[in-house]
């Protein structure tokens, strides 16, 4: 009888054991095919560039204010969506952790209509030296319909060439920064945005609100702006705003 209960309770352990390798191994496969996020029809693709050391607010402002066009009625809204050069999470400058959405060296992206670029810890020096997320900006503006950076960001667009014969700025300090590494571009102080063409940059930090902001009253009007402005408790009014337009 011993004999008996001694050998159930082995074939109980090795059952269970087995049945925990068995349940180990579906997590980790339920972890291997990678998710991509439900693009909708007749939106504006608006991708988000991300990599280690983005600042949070340059990142998260602008995700906001377009992220909430989907509640508005008789528009058309975005998609908005993360892009990134890993499947790995990338890590902020403030520490918050991101799972990009998309892969731009190994995925098959959507169109991307609008192009964000958030500032990142290293947009003054080393990111400029990836010479595939340089080549991956200007594929992009080749079709995309505007192209958007959030303070050091404009270094990107800058690196790419596509600010030549364009006005621009970027964060406050750093304005002399790039007016030495770019020195044909024009680059303009004492503003908060510049809208030249389909290329909008902005001084960055909590005023990436108002350059997301302005483009969506380009994009569909004065209300629909002050309602994402509301949304959010923020005052609304671009002529309260330094900006600068070319015409």
């Amino acid at each position: 009888m011993k004999k008996l209960v001694f050998l159930l309770t082995v074939l109980c352990i090795v059952s269970c054991n087995n049945k925990a390798e068995t349940t180990q191994i579906e997590v980790e496969n339920t972890f291997t095919e990678k998710v991509y996020p439900k693009l909708e029809p007749n939106r504006y693709n608006v991708a988000f560039l991300i990599m280690d050391g983005t600042y949070n607010t340059e990142l998260t402002a602008p995700f906001d204010i377009f992220q909430h066009t989907i509640f508005r009625e008789n528009i058309k809204a975005m998609n908005v969506f993360t892009v990134a050069n890993t499947d790995e999470p990338i890590t902020t400058f403030e520490g918050m952790r991101i799972l990009p959405d998309f892969n731009y060296v190994t995925d098959s992206l959507p169109k991307i209509d609008i192009l964000v670029v958030p500032s990142a810890e290293h947009h003054l020096d080393t990111d400029l030296e990836n010479k595939t997320m340089i080549d991956f900006v200007k594929k992009v503006d080749q079709e995309a319909e505007f192209m958007t950076s959030h303070c050091d960001g404009a270094f990107v667009l800058a690196e790419a060439g596509i600010l030549d014969k364009k006005v621009s700025t970027t964060f406050p300090s750093d304005i002399d920064k790039m007016r030495k590494r770019y020195p044909s571009l024009d680059i303009r102080k004492d503003v908060l945005f510049v809208h030249d063409g389909k290329y909008i940059t902005s001084a960055g930090g909590a005023k990436s609100f108002e350059a997301a902001l302005y483009l969506c009253e380009y994009l569909y009007g004065k209300e629909i702006a002050r309602s994402l402005a509301g949304g959010l408790v923020i005052d609304w009014n671009v002529e309260d705003v330094p900006h600068f337009i070319v015409d």
